[in-house]
């Protein structure tokens, strides 16, 4: 577990699901701009910045190359990166094709499964989501062929645009990777994620449970105190977390 001691006047800020690069680049672009004045708005009290998965609607790096684009992006999380802020990169199940770019780039490193985190003695338990708890089953089996080597070594030898374009068109209309699935909330006792975080508080002791994934922003109160983030999304609501050192809240970006 991972100690992070708040400074005076810090926070915390946690994003999910901005899909960058979907539905095309041109509107893309104008959710891109959008979350890169978030980032430039937090600059001054964060002192670090998780983003929890999915950042872009399809990622994957060769040896030699990385999907075309992004450099706004790129370039504001590395100012923020060099400025002192501490940032953290959770791949998604668009994004879990991620290698060593971003922590030899930026600096950021990439983590691929949960972790906890003890903030001013808070327990947070932060992941993606993607393939907790039960059910998901059909997400599940195609996460273990995404995952498996020799899968991932057939891919690396198609040539890039034509992987990216069959990536992309896959990404968009197969749901299961989609998330087309994800709009309606199933009810407390369905909800996959809740059920796990409700079975992980059996056995231990657990403040915050920080997702993303469901695209459905809300905080729900658990037993224990404990309580259910989910992020939202930068597609349709546009939503993040701050925490600042005692409670954590849920906010809608707006300009």
């Amino acid at each position: 577990m991972e100690t992070i001691s708040l400074k005076i006047g810090k926070k915390i800020y946690f994003a999910s699901d901005q899909h960058f690069g979907a539905p095309s680049p041109e509107e893309s672009k104008v959710r891109e701009e959008r979350f890169i004045r978030w980032l430039d708005s937090i600059k001054k009290d964060a002192q670090a910045v998780f983003l929890m998965g999915d950042l872009f609607d399809f990622w994957h790096e060769w040896q030699y190359v990385v999907p075309k684009g992004y450099v706004r992006l790129l370039g504001k999380l590395a100012e923020l990166k060099d400025s002192g802020i501490d940032i953290f990169f959770f791949v998604g199940n668009h994004d879990l094709w991620m290698k060593d770019y971003f922590e030899k780039e930026l600096g950021i490193p990439v983590y691929f499964e949960k972790r906890y985190y003890s903030v001013n003695k808070k327990i947070f338990l932060l992941a993606h989501g993607d393939g907790l708890g039960p059910g998901d089953k059909g997400y599940k089996r195609m996460k273990k062929v995404f995952t498996n080597p020799l899968a991932q070594w057939a891919f690396r030898w198609l040539h890039p645009d034509i992987a990216m374009k069959l990536a992309l068109y896959l990404s968009q209309k197969n749901k299961l990777i989609s998330g087309e699935e994800d709009k309606k909330f199933l009810g407390e006792d369905k909800e996959f994620l809740i059920l796990y975080s409700k079975k992980k508080l059996e056995t231990e002791k657990i403040d915050y449970f920080v997702y993303g994934h469901r695209h459905l922003p809300m905080i729900l109160g658990l037993e224990k105190n404990a309580q259910y983030v989910n992020l939202g999304d930068w597609i349709s609501y546009f939503t993040y977390a701050v925490f600042d050192g005692e409670n954590i809240e849920l906010l809608k970006w707006k300009e």
